[in-house]
């Protein structure tokens, strides 16, 4: 196998991944961000952003990795260290959503707190 069928079954296998990841986090994802936001409209943008962001950044980390295989290195394992790569970049967006989603839950909670215990005050 040459290098390039190793680079695109690399490049194809990790896209595959990320879709993976982005179709079984979407629904949970909008849902939170619907409270979040506070309507429909945010919620839509900003699930279709991390989608992308989500979906892409592994195939940039895999595109990094530029395999050379050579008379005595397996295609397969060339293909695994993309892969790794691109699993890698997967690992740090889903990670960075997840914190930047955290912290926007800690905040709205602070802010609802807020809001319940002034709303009690004035009464």
């Amino acid at each position: 196998m040459n290098a390039t069928t190793v680079f695109a079954l690399g490049s194809l296998a990790t896209l595959a991944i990320g879709a993976a990841v982005v179709l079984y986090l979407r629904r949970p994802l909008r849902n939170i961000l619907v409270e979040l936001c506070g309507n429909e409209e945010r919620a839509e943008f900003w699930t279709a952003f991390s989608a992308v962001v989500v979906g892409v950044v592994p195939v940039i980390f895999a595109m990094a990795c530029h395999p050379a295989p050579g008379p005595d290195t397996p295609a397969v394992l060339e293909l695994a260290d993309q892969l790794k790569w691109g699993l890698i970049g997967l690992t740090a967006s889903v990670l960075m959503l997840g914190w930047v989603v955290g912290r926007s839950i800690v905040r709205w909670e602070g802010r609802v707190a807020k809001e319940s215990s002034s709303g009690a005050e004035a009464q």
